[in-house]
């Protein structure tokens, strides 16, 4: 029940505000919680696996249809020669019409095991959706954190590039008035020239963090109007932190996982396949009935014969070649196959849920540790600017100051970007959804 209503939210996913146009705007601003929203309705993998779901619930139709009356109608006009007639006394025309209906009352239960098969395939069908809407909103989410961080460096490589021009500016002055060396301004000169290469690089890897979610978004057309568009990407990197316990984790993971859980679907119908493929060694038996109409004695259609028929008819594959059993021994191995491959994957899930909980403990430490360091960087800073102006420090020990605050910052955003990533992956890790799934 909890798959049926969670694929049926999906099916019905909230509109985003600038999702549902034929041809979709790039927003003015664009938030995580609207990005993963327009990402359930337009990810291209979100989408051919709500395809596979419409394509399992055909095959669902196309196997109940032999536990219901099968009705078929046939219909026949020839006319030939008289000496090649099949009928007597001799005619150059012959017809036939007929209306034939047929039940299965039994066959060895492979009609039910076919069905029950289909309809847990199907099942498994929406888990596997819900996987892969977990693994997209997964990647939505980083692709928005790489955003959020690159913004960021943007904002410490710019802060650096001027407090170095504050600095040029200083040592200008000071030049000018004979107090330092041509030397001590061409350093200067020098250290705020290298700082534009990182911001370059900064603005540059911003913008391809906005094409590759863009990407991961399937937002796929971009009118001729907005094609260099970028949309003001709101939120921030933040450090609040979580704690996960290792056993409830683990537990959570093994209950909570859509990939164990289709699979042990998958397994429940390799099961009933097999019922199914044994099903050929047993008689079948089928009600028919209908109607048929045929020429009479003479060409006249008011001469024409007609009437009704019942009876039942039975098939009873004695000897196939040992075909069922190969069949049988098919149906086996899928069936031993998809719970190796359960057990597997039961495996996998325990190492990743250990290495996301690993990964949260270092990107916890390193937020933490990263706050004081930036602290301390200004503080050295504000200090190195005093003595220097005292005259009882060296430039050098100015820019080396500046490039240790410009480290702590970048440690610091990256630290925090490390965590977010890190509780998302956590998250993912022991089956608990997205938060823009459960509202």
């Amino acid at each position: 029940m909890k798959s049926y209503r969670f694929c049926s939210f999906l099916l019905l996913a909230t509109t985003c505000v600038f999702a549902q146009s034929a041809s979709p705007q790039v927003p003015d601003t664009l938030d995580l919680p609207t990005a993963l929203r327009f990402a359930l309705d337009n990810n291209f993998a979100i989408r051919q696996a709500r395809e596979r779901i419409k394509q399992q619930e055909g095959v669902i139709v196309e196997v109940k249809a032999r536990s219901i009356p099968n009705v078929s109608a046939n219909g026949a006009y020839q006319l030939n020669e008289k000496d090649i007639s099949q009928s007597l006394p001799s005619s150059e025309r012959y017809w036939s019409l007929s209306l034939t209906a047929s039940q299965t009352l039994y066959s060895g239960g492979g009609v039910r095991a076919s069905i029950k098969s289909t309809e847990l395939t199907r099942e498994a069908a929406l888990l596997e959706l819900k996987g892969i809407v977990n693994e997209a909103l997964l990647d939505v989410r980083i692709k928005f954190y790489d955003i959020l961080l690159a913004r960021e460096k943007i904002k410490v490589q710019e802060s650096n590039v001027e407090l170095l021009r504050q600095q040029l500016k200083n040592v200008t002055d000071r030049f000018d008035a004979g107090t330092v060396s041509a030397f001590e301004k061409l350093r200067a000169e020098v250290a705020l020239a290298n700082a534009q290469v990182p911001l370059i690089s900064a603005r540059n890897t911003y913008r391809l963090a906005a094409e590759a979610l863009r990407q991961a978004l399937g937002f796929a057309t971009i009118s001729q109007e907005s094609l260099r568009k970028l949309p003001v990407f709101e939120g921030t990197l933040e450090f609040v932190p979580v704690n996960y316990e290792l056993q409830s984790a683990l537990d959570a993971a093994r209950a909570g996982r859509p990939e164990l859980a289709r699979l042990a679907k998958l397994a429940d119908a390799r099961t009933e396949s097999i019922t199914s493929a044994k099903a050929n060694r047993q008689p079948s038996l089928s009600a028919v009935g209908g109607w048929q109409l045929r020429k009479g004695a003479t060409d006249s259609f008011g001469d024409s014969r007609d009437g009704w028929l019942v009876g039942l008819q039975s098939q009873w594959n004695i000897f196939d070649g040992a075909a069922t059993s190969g069949r049988v021994a098919q149906a086996r191995s899928a069936l031993e196959q998809t719970r190796l491959n359960l057990g597997e994957t039961t495996l996998l899930i325990d190492v990743e849920v250990r290495r996301a909980l690993s990964s949260l403990q270092e990107a916890t430490e390193l937020a933490d540790a990263s706050q004081k360091v930036v602290a301390q960087a200004e503080e050295s800073l504000r200090l190195a600017n005093a003595r220097y102006s005292a005259g009882t420090a060296t430039q050098l020990d100015v820019l080396q100051s500046q490039v240790d605050l410009t480290t702590a910052r970048t440690n610091q955003i990256q630290a925090y970007y490390s965590y977010n990533i890190a509780v998302a992956r956590v998250r993912k890790a022991i089956g608990q959804p997205d938060a823009v799934v459960v509202n």
